[in-house]
């Protein structure tokens, strides 16, 4: 006897062992009999056919229901079936049959979960595509807002400086020497200058978010760089009793190709970061060292360190790490808040030249301190990038230094 007449032999045993389980029969997501039937009667054919896709227009119809749960997983009723097509096989036909007909379902039922599965992973698929794009969109609309917001802020507060100005000339051409004037003027100076470096920051990382950020490499000495740095933050650390230790070491002298200004920039903001987590008193000392054609910087300090989970997130432009509530502005200020930019310019600039940066810590400890180490890789240039300006600093590297360790 043929596989499909031993199919039609428990088919209606079949439907009725399906429609009299309790589970089944309490279930609202369930098939009518009807459909049974159809999904019996396609079953047949693709026995007989050994071709499973006679099965499908049923299958997408059930995925589509399971979709929108009105089913319970397709995978659970397609097994439910087979289990109770043995059940009934085992007691209608004989042991052969029996064996007989669920050797020729099994291929057939396995093809079919195989279909559903791959139904399954290219929605999620289609779902994932779809929210990446979306986030894609929102990441670009962001980065539009924040390039917009940044050029229209630039107007006003020029006004803001030249009125200001303005008003300090008057003041003085007056000779009027009021102490609590020019303490407002310094504040409203103040307020100002530090605007400007928060309104050109977003239009850095909207530069860096576009990959619009253009580099000017010059020849330049890194520890001139790192001197610099020295002396920009040397009133801040001294009124935080702060010291900030900077020291020479192997490739710090050579002669090599940065966009020096930006990559000031970059140094300048990981060590802000750094005095702002590190507690009055604490010590921060910049060190590297040379790794054949590269150079490593390494900024340590002994502050509140970096929870293990954030040392990526805190280089992600906004990313506030801690309780909002506790945010508090200034830009050196032990915790003291910002917008969030600093270290994704630093990401930027130093990966623009080429380099990476990565940060270490043991985590986050305001009683013990574990503190943090900022490492800043950079490549080892003979030339710039930009092949035609390379000849008009050809001089300077006639006696190029061995580069080997």
């Amino acid at each position: 006897m043929s596989t499909t007449n031993l199919l039609e032999l428990v088919r209606f045993k079949t439907i009725a062992l399906l429609l009299g389980e309790q589970s089944i029969r309490n279930s609202e997501s369930w098939f009518s009999e009807n459909e049974l039937h159809e999904f019996f009667v396609n079953l047949q054919e693709s026995v007989k056919s050994r071709d499973p896709t006679g099965m499908y227009p049923t299958l997408d119809e059930w995925i589509r229901r399971e979709k929108m749960g009105e089913t319970p997983s397709l995978a659970e009723i397609l097994n439910k079936i087979l289990l109770s097509i043995y059940t009934v096989a085992q007691d209608e036909l004989y042991a052969e049959q029996s064996q007989e007909l669920i050797g020729d379902l099994l291929p057939i039922f396995f093809q079919a979960g195989q279909y559903i599965h791959q139904k399954d992973v290219n929605t999620r698929i289609k779902e994932i595509s779809q929210e990446q794009l979306s986030l894609e969109e929102l990441e670009k609309s962001k980065s539009d807002f924040i390039s917009i917001a940044a050029h229209e802020l630039k107007t006003p507060l020029t006004l803001m400086e030249g009125y200001s100005a303005m008003l300090r000339e008057i003041i003085e051409q007056k000779k009027i020497f009021d102490e609590h004037i020019f303490l407002l003027l310094d504040g409203m100076d103040s307020g100002s200058r530090r605007l400007r470096e928060i309104i050109n920051d977003m239009i850095d990382v909207s530069l860096i978010d576009n990959e619009m950020l253009s580099l000017s490499f010059q020849p330049a000495w890194l520890y001139k760089i790192l001197e610099r740095i020295e002396v920009e933050y040397s009133n801040a650390i001294q009124s935080r009793q702060i010291s900030i230790e900077v020291h020479r070491f192997s490739g710090d002298e050579i002669l090599n190709f940065y966009d020096g200004e930006r990559l000031f920039q970059a140094i300048s903001n990981v060590v802000s970061n750094a005095i702002k987590y590190t507690p009055d008193g604490g010590n921060i000392t910049i060190d590297g060292r040379r790794l054949h054609d590269f150079i490593e910087i390494m900024i340590e300090d002994n502050g509140i360190g970096i929870d293990v989970h954030d040392q990526e997130k805190i280089f992600d432009k906004f990313e506030l790490i801690g309780e909002v509530e506790y945010h508090s502005s200034g830009k050196l200020k032990f915790k003291g808040g910002g917008p969030g930019l600093g270290l994704p310019i630093a990401k930027g600039i130093i990966e623009a030249h080429g380099g990476r940066i990565w940060v270490e810590s043991d985590g986050y400890d305001e009683i013990n301190f574990p503190g943090s180490i900022f490492h800043i890789l950079l490549p080892l240039r003979e030339e710039p990038p930009e092949q035609p300006t390379t000849n008009l600093f050809e001089p300077l590297f006639v006696h190029k230094p061995n580069r080997d360790i």
